[in-house]
């Protein structure tokens, strides 16, 4: 189990260093940060002067060295838009982030569970071509449109929610649902896959010969052993939410990671976008590593794989 452990710490490692090098050469291919900073109309030397100060007169190798030692030590870098270290920017959108993230993906489970659950059980069914007719819209209609669409019928037809910004629940309703609704699709298919495995298995054919009562055989035995892929999924799913919803966020005007992560790219602030994505990064990971750990210690077998 040791080994096991070790093993997945040190693809993590290397998993974050290959995502640190490739986000440190993609943002400096978007061109050249200093045009924003210099104030309109300098010269040569106040370019230099502002590169000079920013540390990016130095080769992209040193730069790197440099970012990743800050890295280590905890520190992101300073932000060359809002003049402050990116670790307090991220932490300070972060609990607007966790806000939207937990909302979508508690949407994503209470729509997308329950309709994959009946889809694999009325299989073949009509409620089983609604709900596979539901996952295929969720997964078709792009989150920016299905925004654009509830802000029109909510915000300036019914003027039942605010168009924009946070505030109390009713700023969260459209971002979540906007967000939530692809997520919820892709659970109802991980559901629904899940649980026809479940449900073609040998105990749960033991089990019906046994007399049992249909809810229990479902409730208590079927969706007990499918229900790990999805809690699985649900987990990574809320990360991502967390730290990529950069659309949503925008059109919604949200204060969150992925409209700060938005602003660093538009700004070219390379320090800011380098950080929030080593964020995002190590959560997915971070995420990943226990549930590796945790299906080790229900399934022995796992730790055998390499």
């Amino acid at each position: 189990m040791t080994q096991f452990i070790v093993r997945r710490i040190l693809y993590s490692i290397v998993t974050l260093f290959i995502l640190s090098g490739t986000i440190f050469l993609v943002v400096r291919m978007t061109g050249d940060p200093v045009l924003l900073l210099a104030e309109a109309g300098a010269s040569t030397e106040d370019l230099d002067r502002v590169r000079q100060q920013w540390g990016l007169d130095r080769s992209w190798p040193v730069q790197y060295l440099a970012f990743m030692e800050n890295a280590v030590r905890g520190e992101l870098g300073k932000s060359f838009n809002y003049r402050m270290p990116v670790s307090e920017l991220y932490f300070e959108r972060l609990p607007n982030s966790l806000i939207l993230g937990l909302a979508a993906t508690a949407i994503s489970l209470l729509v997308g569970v329950p309709a994959g659950i009946v889809s694999a059980v009325k299989v073949n069914s009509w409620w089983d071509n609604a709900a596979k007719g539901i996952g295929l819209l969720g997964l078709s209609i792009p989150g920016f449109w299905l925004g654009l669409v509830l802000i029109l019928v909510f915000s300036v037809w019914l003027r039942w929610l605010p168009t924009s910004g946070a505030g109390d629940w009713r700023h969260v309703v459209m971002p979540a649902v906007a967000l939530g609704w692809y997520f919820a699709a892709s659970m109802l298919r991980l559901t629904r896959s899940s649980m026809l495995e479940v449900l073609g298995s040998e105990y749960i054919k033991l089990a019906k010969l046994k007399g049992l009562p249909e809810v229990v055989v479902i409730g208590m035995h079927a969706f007990k052993n499918a229900l790990i892929p999805v809690l699985t999924l649900a987990g990574v799913n809320m990360v991502v939410m967390i730290n990529a919803a950069v659309i949503v966020e925008v059109i919604f005007a949200w204060p969150g990671i992925g409209r700060l992560l938005y602003e660093g790219i538009f700004q070219r602030d390379f320090p800011l976008v380098q950080g929030v994505v080593i964020m995002a990064g190590f959560m997915i990971v971070g995420i990943n590593l226990v549930v590796d750990v945790v299906y080790a210690l229900i399934d022995p077998r796992i730790r055998l794989t390499r």
